[in-house]
C-alpha cells in the first residue's frame, strides 16, 4: 500500500459510518456518489490526446470496480459527457436522485464538463486521466485554484491507490463535515501521497551563456516566421524579435519545389540515425525531408532564424501534405528554431534562449504532472536529440508516427537523465517571464499522447505547480542547464519580470 493509500486507511479507520434510523446493526447509511467521465466518446473517433481510436471503456470499468470494491459505504453511478449541455442534464436528472457528490474524469483535454458540475455547489473530486485529459485539467483546474473555488478537490496521479484516497475523503462530509472540509482533505493525501525521487546527484553541465546586451541585440535582429493560415504580413514583436507571417501557400509552394534527391538523401539520413523506424513508410519519411527543405529555403528567403507552423490546421486542412516534426528536429540541432502549432510566445521563447546559451535547443511540451512519482513530464512530438547544442553530444532517437493521429512522421527523443532543466515561458502582453527548473530522470515509453516525454523532478513547491496554466497556457519550453540567473538579467536588460512558478 502506498503513502496515499496508507492515510486513505487512517482516515477511514478515524470515521465512525453512520447507521440508519433503524438501530444499532443495521445497514450503513451509503452516499450516493456519481462518476462523471468527460470525453468524446467511448472509442475516441479522431485526432486529440490519447490518440485516434484510443479505447476508455477498460479503464472506465477498472474504476468502477476498484471503487466499488475498496471504497465501502458509498454507491456509484456513472455518467460520460461531451460538454456543458450533457453535464447540465446529469445535475437536473440527480435533484431526484440523491446523489451527493461527484468525481469528475477529464479523460479529454477540453471538455469543459467540471465548470458545471462544480456550479452545483456539492463536494467534486477532479481527477486527471494522465496522457488523455491533462491539458484541460491542468488549465481547468488552476482556474479554479483561482478563483478559490471552496468544493472541488482534485487527483493528479498515475497510482490508484491515491484515486481511493481522495474518495475516501467523501466520507468527511458523509460524516456532517463542511464541503471545505472535504477538499482540505483531499489536499492532505495528495500532499502526503506526494512521492519524493531518491535518484542520484545533477551531472556537471557547464554553459557559456551570450553576454545580456549582445543577445537582445542579436534578438531585435532575428526574425520568426509563423505560418498560421493563408494569410501574409508584419505581425508585430514578441520579446523585441519580429514576426514575419506568411501563408501555407507559400510554404505549399517551397515544399512542392524542393529539391526531391536531396530530400532522400535527408530522408536515407534519418532512417539510418534513428535508433528505430516505426509506422513510417519510406514515401512519408521523403515527404517530411521535403518539408525540411521547405522550411529551410522559407527562413533563407525571408532572412529569419525561426519557423513556427500550424501543423495540425495546416496538415488536416489539406494546406500542407508533411508534418514538420522532422524538419523542426533538424533546425533545432542546427541551432535554429522549428516550433509546433505556430505558437509565437513558445518560439520567442526558443529564439530568446538559444541565443543566450549560444545555441541550445528549447523543446516545446505539452506538461503533464504526477504526483505519484513526484514528476512533471514535459510531453511532445518534437524534440532536438543535441539538447547541449549542435556541438554538444547527441541522443538515441526514434521516428514514429504523429502520436493524435497515428500518420506521418515524428520524433521521440530519448533525452539524457541526471540533468538540471530550466523550462520558460514568455508573455509579451504582461512583460514576464515564466520559470521553473527540475533535474531529469528518465524517458515515459508510454505509447499514450506524445512521443518524446521526458520526466523531471521539479525543484521547489510541487503544488504551486498547479496554479499558473490558466494564466499561461499549456505550452512550456525545457532546455538543459540551470537558467534561472541568465533569465532575470535578460529580464532586467529589457523591463521585463520574471515570475517563478513553483
Amino acid at each position: 500500500m502506498g503513502v496515499a493509500g496508507a492515510a486513505c486507511a487512517g482516515l477511514a479507520a478515524s470515521i465512525a459510518w453512520p447507521q440508519t434510523a433503524t438501530g444499532a446493526g443495521a445497514a450503513l447509511a451509503k452516499m450516493k456518489l456519481r462518476l462523471v467521465f468527460a470525453l468524446h466518446a467511448p472509442v475516441q473517433p479522431g485526432p486529440d490526446w490519447p490518440n485516434k481510436g484510443f479505447d476508455f471503456r477498460p479503464y472506465m470499468e477498472k474504476v468502477e470496480r476498484t471503487l466499488s470494491r475498496r471504497c465501502r459505504g458509498f454507491e456509484f453511478v456513472t455518467s460520460t459527457a461531451t460538454g456543458p449541455e450533457q453535464a447540465a442534464k446529469i445535475l437536473d436528472e440527480d435533484k431526484a436522485a440523491g446523489v451527493a457528490g461527484y468525481v469528475v474524469f477529464q479523460m479529454n483535454c477540453w471538455n469543459r464538463v467540471v465548470q458545471t458540475i462544480a456550479a452545483s455547489g456539492k463536494p467534486t473530486l477532479y481527477v486527471d486521466f494522465q496522457y488523455g485529459g491533462s491539458g484541460g485539467f491542468l488549465v481547468y483546474n488552476a482556474a479554479m485554484l483561482r478563483a478559490r473555488t471552496t468544493n472541488v478537490g482534485f487527483v493528479a496521479s498515475s497510482d490508484m491507490d491515491d484515486l481511493v484516497a481522495a474518495v475516501e475523503c467523501f466520507r468527511v462530509v458523509q460524516q456532517g463535515g463542511s464541503v471545505p472540509e472535504f477538499v482540505a482533505a483531499t489536499a492532505q493525501v495528495r500532499q502526503k501521497g506526494l512521492r519524493q525521487y531518491r535518484g542520484g546527484g545533477i551531472q556537471e553541465d557547464r554553459l557559456n551563456f551570450l553576454p545580456v546586451d549582445e543577445c537582445v541585440r542579436r534578438m531585435r535582429q532575428a526574425k520568426i516566421i509563423a505560418v498560421r493560415d493563408q494569410t501574409s504580413g508584419a505581425e508585430g514583436t514578441c520579446m523585441e524579435i519580429p514576426v514575419q507571417r506568411i501563408s501555407f501557400a507559400e510554404l505549399n509552394e517551397a515544399w512542392k519545389n524542393s529539391n526531391r534527391d536531396e530530400a532522400r538523401v535527408v530522408a536515407w539520413r534519418w532512417s539510418k540515425g534513428a535508433a528505430k523506424v516505426a509506422g513510417v513508410d519510406w514515401s512519408t519519411l521523403e515527404a517530411s525531408a521535403a518539408m525540411y527543405l521547405a522550411q529551410k529555403e522559407i527562413l533563407k528567403r525571408h532572412q529569419a532564424s525561426a519557423i513556427t507552423i500550424n501543423c495540425l490546421g495546416g496538415f488536416y486542412g489539406g494546406h500542407i501534405h508533411a508534418y514538420p516534426c522532422l524538419g523542426f528536429h533538424e533546425l533545432l540541432n542546427e541551432g535554429l528554431v522549428g516550433a509546433c502549432e505556430c505558437d509565437i510566445r513558445s518560439t520567442a521563447t526558443m529564439v530568446a534562449f538559444t541565443t543566450l546559451t549560444q545555441g541550445r535547443p528549447g523543446y516545446i511540451s505539452d506538461p503533464v504532472m504526477d504526483t505519484a512519482k513526484g514528476q512533471i513530464i514535459y510531453a511532445h512530438c518534437v524534440a532536438s536529440n543535441k539538447p547541449f547544442g549542435p556541438q554538444g553530444r547527441s541522443n538515441a532517437f526514434q521516428i514514429l508516427t504523429h502520436s493524435e493521429d497515428r500518420q506521418g512522421a515524428s520524433v521521440r527523443s530519448l533525452l539524457p537523465s541526471g540533468y538540471m532543466v530550466t523550462t520558460l515561458e514568455v508573455d509579451n502582453g504582461r512583460k514576464e517571464i515564466l520559470l521553473h527548473r527540475a533535474r531529469t530522470v528518465g524517458n515515459d515509453p508510454d505509447n499514450r499522447a506524445c512521443r518524446t516525454k521526458l520526466c523531471a523532478v521539479p525543484m521547489g513547491d510541487f503544488e504551486k505547480l498547479f496554479t499558473f496554466w490558466d494564466q499561461w497556457g499549456w505550452h512550456r519550453v525545457t532546455f538543459y542547464g540551470d537558467l534561472r540567473e541568465p533569465a532575470y538579467e535578460l529580464a532586467k536588460a529589457i523591463g521585463w519580470k520574471v515570475v517563478e512558478e513553483a
